[in-house]
């Protein structure tokens, strides 16, 4: 599984529940792959980012400090290695710890 294959579940998943999974490019380095946006519902959060990884890989150095400084203004942020944590991640809107 590629990191590629990764994303594309997430867009997928995100469309099939009514939301968004923004494509976050250039600007600024060490920013997150994506922008997830829920539609509204009673409950998780509505907007997190997501960083996807090839099974097994890490956040870079500057990623984990780009992660850091997003969390410190209270937004979350995953990590998502499988295919199993994207859907898990659309699922539950996030919900569970920052780092998956």
């Amino acid at each position: 599984m590629r990191e590629k294959d990764i994303e594309r579940i997430l867009v997928k998943g995100m469309r099939d529940i009514g939301g968004i999974a923004l494509k976050l490019s250039g600007g600024l380095a060490g920013m997150p792959d994506r922008l997830l946006l829920y539609p509204k519902g009673p409950t998780g959060d509505r907007i997190i980012f997501v960083e996807t990884k090839a099974p097994g890989k890490k956040p870079r150095l500057i990623q984990k400090i780009r992660h850091a400084e997003l969390r410190s203004m209270g937004f979350p942020v995953y990590v998502v290695d499988s295919k199993e944590d994207a859907r898990a991640i659309v699922r539950n809107r996030g919900g569970g710890t920052d780092e998956v």
